[in-house]
């Protein structure tokens, strides 16, 4: 377990040297309940609890710089009767959302509660509602919502603003639980397994996006802020030192390749993956993890990350990822995650492409694989942003198809596209896997093919094989994908729908 630390400590910790500044009013002292007289235990605790840890309520609100960046900050302190939430309190939180809101500025939450202040009662119980509506509203208008949940943060502070980030992060060790624990032993009759309520645990299983000690959170939340807060207009081009797309023309033609040799290239195992795109060429990277719904998918990657100065959410799918668990309903709704908080906060959207297939299974059916896809084509369609699709290697089938529309599609040399793997078209006509190579070439899956039926719009070079220069190759990515989402800030805002319309209706349209 680390060292734990109060409120005053984590605004130390986290924003610049003598930034802050409070936002708090004197709280007015609530009742136990209707009726109640002064001089109540409850107006004792409160006194005590004040004279003890030297703060006046559970709450602490206010504003400071976070390596430049003015931002609000809300934090429970746990040492005030248990962090709860009272009447007091929550009208802090309110207020102090509705400040942020109206000021333009994000917003940092670091509850550590028990939960609703129980000596208020129901009165208490519903001013959670209102915190939540509160946040919303500050989500609603575009500014992002980060939380760092700290021990212990449990009952109806969980299930509210605690659990509303565009991102969110937990202290090591802390407990994060719905039910506490003592609550679960006494009602239930037997203890609460061990490690289920805990930030790693739930890292591991996709509700959080990681566990960040409280030296790290300020430099994690002022790099994804850096994403979160940047510029939406006209960006800084391509990446210092990027080579062209092939002959850097976007409409320039492949070298001609037989499609089995393309397919058999993207299938080596040293060949580069997104991964190593953002290592490479992106900037500000911050991975998300999982649904933030309780469910991960190693095939798939999301993250916040800049090309260029562009700032965009990447949803990349893991070749390597893929191998320990084939992309399944999970990967896809983590990828309808990233066009959710790439809608809300107006984010363009980059997806990359890399996979042999979805998941064949039972399980995958049960779960809704082909209803996911569906989703999942319908969510980038409607994303307001700008959208850009890379195909970097494999592109079998639906689990392809999901992540491919969108306002400029690139594909490397060797990429290819196709409703199934050549092995299964193979199959369906002719019941055999031994003419794959044929059933490619007939099937129009290369880069080539794809530039010429207005597929794609622009292919990035391999010299000659991606495998063999991956730095250069990933260097090459990037600046294609700098240039073409600067080209696409640029544009005016009110022609995009109609220029994506054209692009999906028009450009794909059989030639007769």
């Amino acid at each position: 377990m680390t060292a734990r630390v109060d409120a005053r400590a984590l605004v130390a910790r986290v924003l610049d040297a003598g930034s802050w500044i409070s936002w708090d009013d004197s709280p007015q002292t609530p009742s136990s309940g209707p009726g109640a007289p002064a001089g109540s235990c409850y107006e004792r605790d409160l006194a005590a609890a004040r004279r003890r840890t030297g703060y006046d309520e559970a709450v602490v609100t206010g504003e400071g710089t976070l390596c430049g960046r003015r931002v609000a900050l809300v934090m429970c302190e746990s040492s005030f009767l248990g962090g709860s939430i009272g009447t007091a309190a929550a009208e802090r939180l309110v207020r102090a959302a509705e400040r942020a809101t109206g000021q333009g500025l994000p917003l940092l939450a670091a509850p550590a509660s028990g939960g609703v202040r129980m000596q208020e009662g129901t009165t208490a119980f519903v001013q959670l509602a209102r915190v939540a509506a509160a946040v919303t509203r500050h989500r609603a208008a575009g500014l992002p919502f980060l939380s760092y949940l700290r021990h212990p943060t449990t009952g109806g502070v969980l299930a509210s603003l605690a659990s509303l980030g565009h991102f969110t992060v937990a202290e090591p060790g802390a407990l994060i639980g719905f039910l506490g624990p003592r609550v679960y032993e006494a009602l239930c009759g037997e203890s609460f397994p061990p490690g289920v309520q805990t930030a790693e645990n739930l890292y591991a299983h996709g509700v959080i996006d990681a566990v960040v000690a409280v030296e790290e959170f300020g430099a994690v939340a002022a790099r994804a802020l850096d994403v979160l807060c940047a510029p939406r207009h006209a960006t800084q081009r391509g990446r210092p030192g990027a080579a062209p797309a092939e002959s850097g023309h976007p409409r320039s033609v492949p070298t001609d390749v037989p499609a089995w040799e393309a397919i058999e290239r993207t299938r080596r195992d040293d060949r580069p993956g997104v991964r190593d795109v953002l290592r490479v060429g992106a900037r500000d990277v911050t991975v998300l993890s999982g649904t933030g719904e309780g469910e991960t998918e190693p095939g798939v990657v999301l993250a916040l990350a800049r090309f260029g100065t562009a700032p965009c959410v990447v949803v990349g799918q893991d070749r390597h990822g893929q191998r320990i668990r084939p992309l399944g309903p999970a990967g896809l709704r983590v990828a309808r995650r990233g066009m959710r908080l790439a809608a809300e906060l107006w984010l363009p959207v980059v997806t990359v492409i890399d996979t042999p297939g979805a998941a064949l299974s039972p399980e995958a059916e049960q779960r809704g694989l082909a209803g996911e896809i569906a989703r999942c084509l319908a969510d980038l369609i409607a994303v307001p942003a700008p959208t850009v699709s890379v195909l970097l290697g494999e592109g079998a089938g639906g689990a392809a198809l999901a992540l491919l529309p969108a306002d400029r599609v690139l594909c490397a040399r060797h990429a290819w596209l196709s409703p199934l793997p050549p092995e299964g078209a193979s199959v369906i006509l002719h019941r055999t896997t031994d003419r794959a190579s044929e059933m490619a070439q007939a099937q129009g899956v290369r880069s080539l093919d794809l530039l010429r039926d207005g597929i794609v719009d622009r292919v990035i070079a391999e010299c000659p094989d991606a495998a063999d220069e991956a730095e250069e190759f990933c260097g090459r990515v990037a600046g294609a994908l700098a240039s073409e989402l600067a080209d696409l800030l640029d544009m005016d805002e009110s022609a995009r729908p109609a220029a994506r319309r054209h692009r999906t209706f028009d450009r794909w349209r059989p030639r007769a």
